[in-house]
């Protein structure tokens, strides 16, 4: 891997770059590019750096608004959150990443690091870190890989999270076949700053110093940003030095002298070294500003011996940072780093060259035009193709499903891991640290968290119904972040804005590029129309093991504010006699639902008509009623429909689990006959709530006011009475065992 090593066909493939792009950086240079530079081209035009196949459909996301302070194209979006008593105005900073593939070939040490990851991103805006959530999807539970990679992953979530004092507050987990051979690992975070004390990764000033910071650079994760834009083979186990190792007190370490430095006035920018290393930070800092950078890799801090600029620059070594210091304080910054026993070193210049030039040794081994590999990286508009069979995905024969004994149904629903309690995932975290947490997790629709900067109190939410992807990405996208704003509105917040993580399969297939720039156009259209921009995010392409690709997954994780003197609720029903009310647009569908797939199998049908005026009334209803002090408990309608939620009502009740005695929405309320869709059929803009029995006509006229229809269903019964909707009835007792133990004895092989 010297400067000298020979550059062959092979090579060239070796590095994922066509023969179309290496033709390409021959012509922009003017002649060939030596092995390091091959290697500095590979990493900084791969998919995972450069978005090159995504790129062209961002400007299907709203990404400006009146909470907006920071929107995408640095480490971390930043919203408004309010002002404090002396009358400073603080943000939320917050992004999600992906760490998909290094979690399925080292699922611990790809966790960990997908969360040290995102720590930084935040952290590096000089925001402190004060909550995290996961968006985990595997594979079949009786897969015989799913037990390990679920073990593995939580655990590497949690040690890490856990060892930096960051709580793990919130998240979602799902299954399904189509994760069998690649996981997700969708990491969260959010962080609070000053707005007058954000900073960004730039390098500006000529002749200020270029320093890094944090551990020193070792060969692990060398082209992980390329293993990740690659599809996955019979040899991707081999890929295990791809993965990166974690070292959780590092860097808490690192955080706490960053965000020291950052108190003064010695900083020109700072930048993770995250994906692609010391080329990734250091070409993108320079990249923002304009300028160059000269950089002498013989100072670079190392662990390794032997190690030659190929490795350094490649290394994703975790637990570094590059931070371009004002002239005359960089000894300044090594003196905090050195109190805080962090290696640190001065390892360039900043200039205004436009190049990148390192040198090694007495010899430039990179000489290269920033502009080149950052700039004007690739950007492709790939051909897309409506699926051919896309009618047939869509069709569902409803009349050859056969009657089902409807409380068996709902028990073996909620006994499913994509529905039963997480609760065995959130016992491995400490959600609780910083003990600014005021919802526990599994207690409402969505986390909260109270800022103590300003007294704000944060709701957050992470959601995406892959199954719905199958036959309708754009309504898979709108369902995404009207579910994610609906969540947030179950217990009290306005949304101030958005984050995702576009999952996906190959885009060189068609068909799969489609399925991308559908998922966008709906996830940006559902944006536009809840006043929920988006201001960060990350696309993770190649999901695709052989020629199977996972299922369309726009995650998207939205955080809202709560109202101050709002209280928030929670999804569990308060008292006997309390009225129980579906409020909203119900229409539901067991086209792709998680009935449907649980007894056929599929994805078949068309998902409930997604209707986005809707969404927007009910959520507004639903936080007036929270904030008028009427609503007692909210909860929306997801996975498993109407009885799902009812039963998660129910077992979630305040004293234990309660029963209810509820009536059938009606065919005329619903706009379906069968017992088992109004049942078990999903459809947005639906949220429950329960009210004091003295307050049902106050709901019912404020829901006439906004004209959002309010369905009184019954009532919420006594402690373990029993559980009646329709001709539904089952013992509360039956479905809390199965809510409370069904994700233990499908994954894990029983109660933990």
């Amino acid at each position: 891997m010297s400067t000298h090593s020979e550059i062959t066909p092979e090579a060239i493939a070796r590095h994922g770059l066509t023969k179309d792009e290496f033709a390409e950086i021959v012509r922009r240079l003017g002649r060939e590019p030596n092995y390091v530079e091959l290697g500095v081209f590979s990493v900084m035009w791969s998919e995972h750096c450069a978005y090159k196949s995504s790129r062209a459909h961002f400007h299907l996301f709203p990404t400006t608004g009146p909470t907006v302070i920071l929107g995408p194209g640095e480490n971390a979006g930043v919203v408004d959150i309010g002002k404090d008593k002396d009358g400073n105005t603080w943000g939320a900073a917050f992004k999600m990443e992906s760490h998909n593939h290094p979690s399925f070939i080292e699922p611990y040490q790809g966790a960990a690091t997908g969360v040290g990851g995102i720590l930084r991103d935040v952290f590096t805006m000089g925001a402190r870190t004060v909550a995290c959530m996961d968006a985990l999807r595997f594979g079949e539970a009786t897969h015989p890989k799913t037990k390990s990679l679920v073990a593995g992953v939580v655990h590497g979530i949690g040690g890490y999270g856990n060892c930096m004092g960051v709580p793990t507050i919130g998240g979602n987990c799902g299954f399904d076949p189509c994760y069998n051979g690649n996981i997700l690992v969708n990491a969260f975070a959010l962080g609070i700053v000053r707005k007058d004390r954000i900073f960004k990764g730039t390098a500006s000033g000529v002749g200020n110093p270029v320093l890094y910071v944090g551990s020193a650079t070792g060969r692990d994760g060398i082209h992980g940003a390329t293993m990740a834009s690659a599809v996955f083979d019979d040899d991707s186990q081999a890929k295990r030095p791809t993965v990166q190792v974690g070292d959780p007190f590092t860097e808490k370490l690192l955080l706490e002298a960053c965000l020291e430095i950052m108190t003064h006035d010695w900083l020109v920018g700072i930048q993770d070294m995250g994906a692609a290393g010391l080329t990734s930070s250091s070409f993108e800092m320079a990249s923002r500003a304009g300028a160059g950078m000269d950089m002498d890799l013989d100072c670079v801090p190392q662990r390794a011996t032997g190690m030659v600029p190929y490795e350094m620059l490649l290394s994703e070594s975790q637990e570094r940072m590059l931070m371009v210091a004002k002239k005359g304080h960089e000894d300044d910054v090594l003196a905090v780093c050195k109190k805080w026993g962090l290696e640190a070193a001065v390892i360039g210049k900043v200039t205004d060259s436009g190049r990148m030039r390192c040198s090694w040794q007495g010899h430039i081994v990179v000489d290269v035009p920033i502009n080149a590999v950052v700039d004007d990286c690739p950007r492709y508009d790939r051909p897309r193709q409506e699926p051919a069979d896309l009618d047939a995905r869509r069709a569902l024969d409803l009349d050859s499903i056969a009657d089902q004994p409807l409380a068996a149904d709902l028990v073996r629903l909620l006994g499913r891991p994509d529905i039963a309690s997480k609760r065995w995932i959130w016992q491995q975290y400490d959600h609780t640290v910083r003990t600014s947490t005021q919802v526990l997790p599994g207690a409402a629709d969505a986390a909260v968290l109270l800022v103590r900067e300003n007294g704000a109190r944060l709701a957050m939410s992470a959601d995406c119904t892959e199954r719905y992807g199958h036959a309708d990405p754009w309504a898979c996208g709108a369902h995404a972040v009207a579910e994610a704003v609906r969540n947030i509105a179950c217990v009290g917040a306005e949304p101030l804005g958005l984050t995702d993580c576009l999952n996906f399969g190959n885009p060189e297939i068609p068909e799969v590029m489609w399925a991308i720039r559908e998922a966008m156009r709906g996830l940006g259209d559902a944006a536009k129309a809840l006043d929920c921009p988006v201001v960060s995010g990350n696309v993770s392409l190649y999901n695709t093991t052989g020629d199977q690709s996972i299922l369309p997954t726009p995650m998207v994780a939205a955080v809202g504010r709560l109202p101050d003197g709002v209280e928030p609720v929670r999804m569990g029903f308060v008292e006997a006699g309390d009225a129980i009310y579906l409020l909203g647009r119900f229409r539901p569908s067991l086209g792709a639902s998680r009935w449907l797939q649980e007894y056929l199998g599929h994805h078949q049908g068309r998902v409930s008509a997604v209707d986005l005026d809707a969404e927007k009334a009910v959520s507004s209803l639903v936080r007036l009623l929270i904030a008028q002090g009427v609503a007692r408990s909210a909860h929306d309608l997801a996975d498993g429909g109407l009885a799902v939620a009812l039963a998660e009502c129910a077992i979630q009740a305040q004293g234990g689990p309660r029963g209810v005695r509820c009536a059938m929405p009606s065919p005329q309320d619903s706009g379906t006959a069968r017992h088992d869709e109004r049942l078990f059929g999903e459809t947005g803009a639906s949220i429950l709530v329960s009210v004091r029995s003295s307050q049902r006509s106050e709901i019912e006229a404020l829901a006439a006011d906004v004209g959002v229809p309010a369905n009184y269903l019954g009532e919420v019964g006594d402690l373990n009475a029993a559980f009646e909707i329709g001709s539904l009835h089952a013992p509360t007792a039956d479905l809390a065992d199965a809510y409370h133990n069904g994700f233990e004895r499908s994954v894990l092989g029983g109660a933990q």
